[in-house]
């Protein structure tokens, strides 16, 4: 009965008593490990190079910054409808988030910010450079946007966005002044071909004009009535409003012949189109009106980009807390393995 007992308490568990008791008795190994450890996460917070971010606020232009896009288009139904600012809003958030802009950004800019040699290898820098510019939508409902770039040196990630905001201001104004230019001339080409046909349409009535005359002329001359006659009757009236009827010959061969050498001696008949001035002023209006950049803004900066002072990486107490979780856990671990080391041999012996 007494083997027994010495048996089971040979063979007995490892527990919780033991464990604790081990730990204390490792205590100055943990202690050493977890301060290592810390000790590598304080020079690695230490000499790790610190990444800035900067960030720009963007918000759609307002009435009077696109004014210039507007003019002859508003005042009347027949004119071309006024470009609002959400239309210009909606476009140049297009261009921020294109990829062809990032690329374009990404030779022009990131590239020649890295140095002389440091470009080499574009395909895996781009995907870096990806990661640091982020163009995000805060708003779509209001239209504001937000653009940020992450950099070792705070000026040059607060240069980045602006210079980001500003490209995507040129593509979208470049794209803007092509949509006027190309509306300019459409409206221009169609007023004008209205023009050529009114007046080829005044040019072959004044040629049907011409031959009502010579018909009439005929008539009055076959009559011998060269004046027309004198109504003192009630008729008078309406006689006279027939008159350029069938009752044209009754003004008169005389009168009939000046008025046929006056229309076939007339140059032009542009006199006698109606609103052929009006149109012709549209015309050149349309064609004379010439965009530049500078006259319009597709965007408001809301507030000053400024450097940033601190930095977003690398966050030291962050990094130094971890660290000495880490360092503990694994000191601990050392501990537990040359404790349970320990007891192995203990039940061996």
């Amino acid at each position: 009965m007494r083997n027994d007992r010495e048996r089971l308490g040979e063979a007995r568990e490892y527990d919780i008593f033991d464990l604790t008791e081990g730990l204390w008795r490792q205590r100055l190994l943990v202690l050493v490990v977890t301060v290592l450890v810390a000790a590598l996460a304080v020079v690695y917070a230490m000499l790790a190079t610190p990444v800035y971010e900067a960030k720009v606020l963007l918000q759609p232009p307002l009435s009077s910054d696109i004014s210039q896009l507007n003019v002859g288009r508003v005042g009347g139904d027949d004119l071309l409808a006024p470009i609002r600012e959400r239309e210009v809003g909606q476009i140049y958030r297009r261009n921020l988030q294109s990829d062809s802009l990032r690329q374009a950004f990404f030779e022009q800019v990131y590239l020649p910010s890295l140095g002389e040699g440091l470009g080499a290898g574009s395909a895996g820098l781009y995907a870096k450079f990806y990661g640091q510019l982020q163009v995000l939508n805060a708003n779509e409902e209001e239209g504001r946007s937000s653009v940020s770039a992450r950099a070792e040196d705070p000026h040059q990630a607060a240069d980045w966005v602006v210079k980001y905001a500003e490209m995507a201001a040129e593509r979208t104004k470049s794209e803007l002044i092509k949509k006027v230019t190309a509306e300019f001339k459409v409206e221009a080409d169609n007023l004008q071909r209205a023009i050529d046909a009114a007046r080829a349409n005044a040019s072959r009535e004044r040629e049907d004009r011409i031959i009502q005359l010579t018909e009439a002329l005929h008539t009055a001359r076959s009559i011998g009535l060269e004046k027309p006659p004198i109504i003192t009757t009630g008729l008078s009236a309406e006689v006279s409003s027939g008159m350029n009827g069938s009752l044209m010959y009754m003004r008169g061969s005389k009168a009939l012949e000046s008025e046929i050498k006056n229309l076939q001696a007339r140059v032009s008949d542009d006199p006698f189109v109606s609103n052929l001035r009006e149109r012709e002023q549209k015309v050149s209006f349309y064609r004379s009106v010439t965009l530049t950049p500078d006259q319009f803004e597709v965007y408001r900066q809301d507030g000053v980009v400024e450097p940033p002072e601190a930095p977003i990486k690398p966050r030291k107490a962050l990094i130094v807390g971890i660290g000495v979780l880490v360092g503990l856990f694994i000191g601990t671990f050392i501990a537990l393995i040359r404790e349970a080391w320990r007891f192995r041999q203990a039940r061996q012996d």
